[in-house]
């Protein structure tokens, strides 16, 4: 168990094309998830401070209660630029941080594509790399007894699959992150409630193939 009395979420997505960033104040009981959604560019480690601070001011930033990041896989750049600026502001200021793949924010929504017999059972989510073959992940989307909630369990973290490697049912990956922010910040909620212990140490990016060949 952890104590923090901090009273912001912050979340941070970076591997899609675009870069988001999401803000939950704690303290307000409507518990609205406030969104910016830039184009990602090679600025990106130039302005990432500025693209956090018009949701959420520095002079708040001792206030974050729990971070979430996206660890990939996406772009390279963009996830290791996010991922190190998410990891140290978790070790400043003494917060957990929620790691969560790219394919397992998709999960819950790419799901409900999953013909009727096979939505309780794992599914595969590939996406395919040019002269690589496919990166692909495993999941299984239930619901919990206790509250009606979806809950999404990534059976296999993205990994390059053999060519010679067939999976099923696989369903392709499908960027929306307008989407995919809000199931991370939504994941991020349920860490803080339970007091999830998530160190910044065990939050590593997802890199299924090399950045250079």
């Amino acid at each position: 168990m952890y104590l923090n009395n901090g009273q912001y979420l912050l979340g941070l997505h970076s591997s899609t094309k675009d870069f988001g960033v999401a803000v939950l104040d704690l303290k307000k009981e409507s518990r609205i998830i406030e969104t910016s959604i830039v184009k990602f560019d090679r600025k990106l480690s130039n302005n990432l401070f500025d693209y956090i601070e018009k949701l959420l001011p520095n002079k708040y930033w001792s206030q974050i209660a729990r971070l979430a990041v996206s660890t990939g896989p996406g772009s390279f750049t963009g996830t290791r630029i996010t991922l190190a600026m998410a990891r140290i502001l978790a070790q400043q200021i003494n917060c957990q941080i929620d790691g969560i793949s790219s394919f397992s924010l998709m999960a819950p929504r790419l799901s409900k594509k999953l013909n009727k017999e096979d939505i309780s059972k794992p599914f595969w989510i590939i996406q395919s790399i040019k002269r690589q073959g496919y990166i692909a992940g495993k999941y299984q989307v239930m619901k919990n007894k206790e509250s009606s909630s979806i809950v999404t369990s990534e059976l296999k973290e993205p990994f390059l699959l053999k060519q010679s490697e067939e999976v099923y049912p696989a369903l392709s990956a499908d960027e929306d992150l307008s989407l995919d922010i809000h199931e991370l910040m939504n994941r991020c909620l349920i860490g803080f409630q339970n007091e999830n212990v998530s160190p910044w140490q065990k939050v590593l990016p997802i890199y299924p193939t090399a950045p250079v060949n």
